[in-house]
């Protein structure tokens, strides 16, 4: 990628707040952003409203200062001859402000006049997501009928990504976008946890819906094994989680039981094949509606803070289905989302293990570097070392083949008041590491609606010293 590339991700509200000229123009003008990486389809208002966590950040230096409460969904046109396929079909927002309204029609023109990409973004789950401020309600009828079943048999809360609708509504979705608007490509994220996160996380593994049981069966995976698995390892995990003792300490006992139940491994590897083929298809698809569109992977910070997904999403794979990548490392937010994903950890697995005993440990089988355990949350992590590590670590991985676009956190909600803030010294810095360690270019994160002006126009002053 020889072009310059600063992307920023926007929502709708951001335009129908401040008017797309308006928006447009201080983001070229003032932050130095020529792509828009624009949230198109969503139920999370982190990709669609207002600042979701302005209890504790406040409101940002423009916008609407008030709370939005939207509902979520679609907010563009009806195009049904994409939708005969599938029987979701009535999913436009039915938000007031953009009633009768398409985001991308709204934007494109005025994105083209000024020389600027337009790409949007979309991301699974949609619908219920922690700390992504859910919408209250999906009003999509008949959607649990699509929900993951777990091993136990119940609903779970969100759709099957195995089930025919479904995956047949997300291959309408992104043809939609391709053949219906003259975007720039698409910029993908799968944050789905696999059987094994939701066991460490105090779930019940899944899914055992019907189509996964035929999707089992073909992939060579017994379906009543794989139960009676995750009946054993859910009942471990519980346990430890309870604070049961164990002769042999937990994390033995844990290894043990997974060990003697090989199916588990196997549904696991299967789900998570499976999960990445959806990747794989989507890449397809948008290829094949015009090979020139790009297809970016989004990739969750999931995958470099926690050891088992490390081994099962390595970067070298993505060079067949991405066109670029842009690895997730919201800097200021990251150290309270590391502590949250080890002490999920310590409370099973790893729980006769003090944390800030195992933190070093931990970070040289990651490939971190950061503050001690006790003050990760108030620190964050550095910028030099995280962006630019993660930058480094990315490109190696790939062999320099794919273009890396590294995420940069810009008011990313917090969880707590005593979580790191943002700051201008951050995003300058972030942008600093990030191109002093190869990347091809950065893209502001999560929804410029909570971004601060004055921590973007640090991230402006640091592309102005790089001459980008």
């Amino acid at each position: 990628m020889n072009e310059r590339f600063v992307g920023i991700q926007i929502g709708p509200a951001s335009f129908v707040d401040e008017g797309v000229d308006a928006v447009l123009d201080t983001l070229q003008e003032r932050v130095g952003v020529n792509v828009i990486l624009l949230g198109t389809v969503s139920w999370l208002g982190l990709k669609i409203g207002r600042s979701i966590s302005w209890r504790i950040d406040g409101w940002p230096d423009h916008g609407v200062p008030e709370p939005l409460e939207v509902q979520g969904g679609s907010y563009l046109a009806d195009h049904p001859e994409f939708y005969r396929n599938t029987s979701i079909t009535n999913f436009r927002a039915p938000d007031e402000a953009m009633r009768d309204r398409d985001i991308l029609e709204m934007v494109i023109p005025g994105a083209r006049a000024r020389g600027m990409k337009v790409i949007p973004e979309l991301m699974e789950p949609l619908f219920k997501y922690a700390g992504h401020g859910s919408a209250n309600t999906v009003q999509i009828p008949n959607l649990v009928q699509y929900m993951e079943v777990d091993y136990l048999g119940r609903i779970g809360g969100a759709p099957c990504q195995e089930n025919p609708a479904y995956r047949t509504w997300w291959h309408a979705l992104i043809e939609d976008h391709c053949r219906s608007y003259d975007i720039d490509g698409i910029m993908w994220c799968n944050e789905r946890r696999s059987p094994l996160d939701q066991l460490v996380t105090g779930m019940a593994p899944g899914c055992f819906c019907r189509h996964c049981l035929v999707a089992m069966s073909a992939g060579g995976v017994d379906p009543e094994a794989a139960r009676r698995a995750c009946s054993l390892l859910h009942s471990y995990f519980r346990r430890a989680r309870a604070g049961e003792h164990f002769t042999d300490g937990a994390l033995i006992t844990g290894l043990r039981v997974l060990l003697d139940n090989p199916e588990f491994l196997l549904l696991e590897r299967h789900w998570v094949r499976r999960n990445k083929d959806l990747d794989r298809e989507l890449y397809g698809l948008v290829k094949w509606c015009d090979p020139a569109l790009e297809f970016g992977l989004n990739v969750w910070n999931r995958n470099h803070f926690n050891p088992f997904r490390k081994a099962q999403w390595p970067w070298a794979e993505t060079k067949d289905y991405a066109d670029w990548v842009k690895p997730i490392t919201y800097q200021h937010q990251s150290g309270g989302i590391y502590l949250g994903e080890m002490k999920q950890l310590h409370a099973t697995l790893l729980r006769d293990l003090a944390p800030a005993e195992m933190t070093p440990i931990m970070y040289r089988i990651l490939g971190l570097d950061e503050a001690p355990w006790d003050e990760l949350m108030g620190a964050g992590m550095r910028p030099s070392t995280y962006v630019g590590g993660q930058c480094r670590d990315t490109i190696e991985a790939l062999d320099g083949e794919l273009p890396v676009l590294m995420g940069i956190g810009v008011d990313a909600p917090r969880s707590s008041p005593d979580q790191a803030a943002c700051t201008p010294e951050i995003v300058y810095e972030s942008v600093h590491a990030a191109y002093s360690n190869g990347a091809a270019g950065v893209i502001y994160s999560p929804n410029y609606a909570s971004m601060r002006l004055t921590n973007l126009d640090a991230g402006a002053r640091a592309l102005a010293e790089l001459g980008i």
